[in-house]
């Protein structure tokens, strides 16, 4: 006889059952949790690896070649989707997918950020259109008057479609001729989606004459081309822009670098018989720009340079300090050959700065300006109201200085206008290397008042009183400018973009803003 153990429930069992459950539940949760983020990780890479590129039909042969170049260099894939420049910037637009749109003109690339598809543009060459024939040229077509008056079967690119088709009407419209070759087209000839078609119309004999870019001409060396001077007046320049779609905008502006490097995607584009842009820059995986910045312009910009480092995928090395210092150290740069280390981009703290080392920069921009004021403590003890008032005895006075820093210029120019300056030095106790020196001698009791930046009193406001000066002399303007000398002008250019599109963070710091929505002077 089997004898049945009877067992009771144990509460102790309730527990257990319980915590093995709950073990299980977080296993369960952690190899989830590690799941997803090896999928992120994938997901990551993967964007990194693949890049999908619209790309104007007409460019192919050049765009394939850079393509297996960058392939073979990092092992990323670039898909290529072919069409006209017009068709592609509808089908972006349609799909808002991809990551790069590489154009056969830039109004194309300028249409897409008016729509706001497009954001960075990099400009790589230009082409222009020509008359593409049969070898010997048969027709002896040699003028536009030929293209009117001959019986012939002309092939062009659709102007709807096509970026050659647009720029073919638009310099035949300037030049008077339009109507009648447009006229004559739909009687007896095509308008063909891509310029390759175009040119294949002529390859096979189907048409007499096509308008290609020069570009593709060479493509075809059994064929003629015959330049024109209706369409020599016009030049379409190639573009690569990055996508507001782009998943990973760090990958695709470094490829969209790498497509503009003369010692990359630019030698390649000149192999290929295209007119490249000039002083391209050259191609580091990780480039660094050396940035010489005022002081007085850091809270401005600080934030700006850190989100373009993040965004393109590069390092700025910013050098804040007075501008006479910056000056300076150019200068001993250049004296000792060093060879590197000078900056590429200087934003001074005012022109007086830049002036003294103009024949080093160019293309500079006056961003923004302030004005310089007297600084007293809260509640303006020494009841000081004007410049005046700082010539009074035992008046302790802090001042830039004027051989290490701008405001310690127009300190000097502001005093020598006011023909104080004999007057006030007695009382100048201390004379510092930066204008952000200045104000927290007013904090700290040292000094009874200072001549400073307006724009470096905003941050103490609750402690300080500001009395401002109203002097023509008194006005700042900070430039910004870029070095002659710099590898890295295009990539110096869009962080110039990134600073001109900081209004607010100007603004904020007190800055007086002088650029309009394009980041031109007002």
């Amino acid at each position: 006889m089997i004898k049945l153990e009877t067992r009771r429930f144990s509460p102790s069992g309730k527990i257990d059952n319980l915590v093995l459950l709950l073990g299980g539940a977080v296993i369960v949760i952690g190899i989830l949790a590690w799941s997803l983020s090896s999928l992120d990780k994938t997901v990551s890479t993967n964007e990194g690896k693949q890049l999908m590129v619209f790309c104007a039909a007409g460019i192919r042969p050049v765009a394939e070649d850079i393509k297996q170049q960058y392939k073979e260099e990092y092992g990323v894939e670039v898909q290529l989707q072919f069409g006209g420049s017009n068709t592609l910037l509808s089908q972006i637009e349609t799909s808002d997918s991809g990551d790069l749109f590489l154009s056969a003109d830039e109004i194309y690339i300028t249409q897409g950020q008016e729509k706001g598809l497009v954001q960075e543009d990099l400009p790589l060459a230009t082409m222009k259109p020509i008359l593409l024939v049969a070898g010997g040229n048969p027709k002896e077509i040699q003028s536009v008057e030929d293209l009117i008056q001959k019986d012939l079967v002309i092939a062009i690119g659709n102007p709807e479609q096509a970026a050659v088709g647009r720029k073919t009407e638009k310099l035949f419209s300037e030049s008077g001729h339009w109507e009648k070759i447009e006229q004559k087209i739909r009687q007896k000839g095509v308008m063909k989606a891509t310029v390759p078609e175009v040119a294949n119309d002529v390859k096979i004999g189907s048409a007499d004459v096509g308008i290609v870019w020069d570009i593709t001409a060479l493509n075809y060396p059994d064929l003629e081309l015959v330049e024109l001077p209706e369409l020599d007046a016009g030049t379409a320049q190639v573009k690569i822009g990055v996508l507001k779609s782009a998943h990973n905008p760090t990958a695709a502006l470094r490829f969209a670098r790498y497509v503009a490097a003369r010692d990359r995607g630019l030698a390649t584009f000149e192999k290929r018989g295209f007119h490249t842009i000039e002083d391209g820059d050259i191609w580091e995986d990780h480039p660094e720009l050396n940035f010489y910045c005022g002081s007085v312009n850091r809270r401005a910009v600080e934030e700006a340079i850190k989100q373009f480092e993040k965004r393109e995928g590069v390092t700025v090395n910013t050098r804040y300090d007075g501008c006479g210092i910056l000056v300076g150290q150019m200068r001993t740069i250049l004296d000792q050959n060093q060879g590197t280390g000078f900056p590429d981009t200087y934003m001074a703290c005012d022109r007086y700065y830049l002036e003294q080392v103009n024949d080093l920069f160019q293309e500079d921009v006056d961003v923004s300006s302030t004005d310089v004021v007297i600084v007293v403590p809260k509640g303006n003890p020494r009841q000081i109201e004007s410049l005046h008032d700082l010539t009074r005895e035992g008046m302790k006075v802090a001042v830039g200085q004027p051989d290490q820093c701008t405001i310690g210029v127009l300190s000097r120019q502001i005093l020598d206008a006011k023909g104080l300056t004999d007057e006030i030095l007695p009382n100048v106790v201390q004379q510092t290397t930066s204008s952000a020196l200045l104000v927290p001698l007013v904090l700290s009791g040292s000094v009874d008042a200072v001549l400073a930046y307006r724009t470096d009193t905003k941050a103490e406001i609750d402690k300080i009183e500001v009395i401002p000066l109203d002097l023509p002399e008194s006005k700042a303007t900070q430039p910004f400018s870029i070095a002659k000398s710099s590898n890295k002008k295009y990539l110096a250019r869009r962080l110039y973009k990134a600073v001109a599109n900081s209004q607010q963070a100007f603004e904020t710091a007190g800055f007086h803003w002088l650029l309009n929505n394009t980041g031109e002077k007002q």
